[in-house]
């Protein structure tokens, strides 16, 4: 396929941890032709040759067709460095002109790696180009700094480029065991006709992490773990889970009913929905304010007013600074009797692509009494499997350029998302309750544990 990529954010983390190692991997792949083009656009003054000697490291080490080089210089000659300020209207012009001279093809994206409070100053100066008509722009969380900056936002790049041209990424949603999720429910009637509150007792969502905020603090202390994580790829994968007609095309509409099917918020009750937490030492990092009550963890605990989910509750979980480093959803059914463990489906999702089914059998021999057993599938240790799956990116770039929409974020989602968690954030605030301090390497404060019960034995 011909594509013409422009990146504006050439030289920052997203670009060259998940961009270009993506695009290296759809060209191995044949799905990016000879005659596509990418223009990566930065303030660093770098030749073309210095860029790509400096993507090649990040390329070898993240992409997972990057191995083996041998066609990198190949790749290589798509791709042009272009230092502009963005943030100055006159600089377009001659982007324009390089993009006139480079672009031969009918299909161009333009991936928004920035700063998001830098989205509406690019996207209204880009769309006065020629060579923005047809464009499909690419952005990720998070959409706005507040609800009604995500609404000015929106509207800003709707109204220069179409709703239609306007794909924003979690790229959660192009991970190989969420989109797995859909297949296990709908393929295996052991599964899928269990899949309610009549055999499920708790659904379980955890994203955990052992980093601290790193060289994020100054964008970490102004966002936190709710806006982070929960708004966005937590209840995405919620909204996965508990879709009640997975085999019909009409995930994003599924998902958006979803999100209008969760409890309302009730101030009285929010000791009990959701517990904030900072991690020790936090107040520390580089670009935090010293007297910082931004949460680094955080629990929650939602229902949802939904016929196939009444009275299931949702855990919600993540942190950094935690033990382990791990993303996962799990299933917990209902036991046969008060005796008995449940049956527990886990579906891992990072850091590696693991699926393991958790069931009671009887002791060995004649022993008395049962035991808890497991059936695992692990993806992502089988170098074959490993290689043949496409990262969440190169998934994502690729249906951006087919014009499938199907696993992007509608920003009907985001906005019902992030009044509901503002709602939440508002309750907690309003009720005086803290953001409670934990150690360094645990899972979180163990004021937490009381949204989890009875449930917090099956938790990692």
């Amino acid at each position: 396929m011909n594509i013409h990529m422009t990146i504006f954010g050439g030289t920052g983390d997203l670009c060259s941890r998940k961009l270009m190692p993506a695009l290296y991997n759809l060209y191995i792949r044949e799905e990016l032709s000879d005659s596509s083009s990418i223009i990566a656009i930065g303030r660093r003054d770098y030749t073309d040759e210095q860029y790509i000697d400096l993507i090649k490291p990040w390329v070898h080490q993240f992409a997972r067709l990057g191995r083996d080089l041998s066609k990198f210089d190949s790749f290589a000659k798509l791709i042009h460095y272009y230092r502009m300020d963005f943030t100055d209207p006159s600089s377009y012009k001659d982007l324009e002109a390089l993009e006139q001279h480079c672009c031969v093809s009918s299909v161009h994206l333009v991936y928004l790696a920035v700063a998001p409070q830098y989205f509406r100053t690019i996207a209204e100066n880009y769309a006065k180009l020629s060579t923005a008509t047809d464009s499909r722009i690419l952005l990720e969380k998070p959409f706005g700094e507040t609800l009604e900056d995500a609404r000015l936002l929106n509207t800003s790049l709707e109204q220069s480029f179409g709703s239609d041209h306007i794909f924003r990424i979690d790229h959660y949603l192009g991970k190989e065991m969420v989109r797995s999720m859909l297949d296990i429910r709908r393929t295996n009637p052991i599964f899928a006709n269990a899949w309610n509150k009549d055999f499920i007792q708790a659904v379980e969502i955890s994203a955990m992490e052992e980093v601290g905020v790193e060289t994020r603090g100054g964008y970490y202390d102004q966002a936190g773990a709710v806006k982070d994580m929960v708004q966005n790829h937590l209840m995405q994968i919620m909204t996965i889970l508990a879709l009640d007609q997975p085999d019909q095309p009409s995930i994003r509409e599924q998902q958006i009913e979803i999100m209008h099917s969760l409890r309302k918020v009730d101030p009285k009750e929010i000791q009990n929905q959701m517990v904030l937490g900072q991690y020790e030492g936090y107040r520390n990092e580089q670009k935090v304010d010293p007297k910082s009550t931004t949460e680094t963890f955080a629990a929650l605990r939602l229902y949802l007013d939904h016929p196939r989910w009444q009275g299931v509750p949702f855990l919600l979980r993540t942190g950094k600074k935690c033990k382990e480093r791990f993303s996962e959803a799990a299933i917990l059914f209902k036991p046969a009797n008060e005796h008995t463990a449940p049956d527990v489906l886990r579906i891992r999702i990072q850091p590696t692509e693991e699926i393991h089914l958790e069931f009671n059998v009887k002791n060995p021999g004649d022993q008395a009494g049962l035991q808890s057993v497991q059936l695992s599938f692990c993806q992502s240790c089988n170098d074959i499997f490993h290689q043949n799956t496409p990262e969440a990116y190169e998934r994502m770039l690729l249906a951006c350029a087919n014009n499938d929409s199907s696993w992007f974020t509608s920003f009907e989602a985001i906005e019902t998302s992030w009044s509901y968690i503002q709602q939440l954030k508002d309750a907690y605030r309003s009720s005086n309750l803290p953001v409670y301090p934990y150690p360094q390497n645990e899972n979180g404060p163990r004021e937490a544990d009381r949204l989890l019960e009875p449930f917090s034995s099956h938790w990692l």
